[in-house]
């Protein structure tokens, strides 16, 4: 039996995609194939690093709770101010009561059909 193996590195398979991206495009359609795909390339980055920057604000903006919550009116406080909520002058239940109304709000900008 005759072994036939394609020992081919990494640069050879470039030279090899190179050369037939010519024989296919043409050297006319090159260049214009090179700025589709640098552009292509460009927007990818700029998307990438929108997000990546998206993720470092909300990072920032989340709040840390630094140690252990005593007690039951410092948890309800604690988590009032994470979601915005003014705690003066509210008892523990109003403050159960709002709390629990805004985290069961449903972010809907659509009303809802009705069938």
């Amino acid at each position: 039996m005759l072994d036939y193996s394609l020992n081919i590195a990494g640069s050879e398979w470039l030279i090899i995609i190179f050369v037939a991206l010519i024989l296919i495009l043409g050297t006319g359609k090159l260049p214009g194939a090179a700025k589709k795909l640098g552009k292509a390339v460009n927007e990818y980055n700029k998307a990438k690093n929108e997000i990546q920057e998206q993720m470092k604000i909300g990072e920032e903006q989340t709040p840390t709770v630094s140690g252990p919550v005593g007690t039951e009116r410092e948890k309800l406080e604690t988590m009032a101010k994470s979601i915005g909520i003014k705690v003066e002058e509210k008892t523990d239940d109003e403050l159960r009561e709002i709390i629990a109304a805004k985290i069961g709000q449903k972010k809907t900008d659509e009303p809802k059909k009705e069938k």
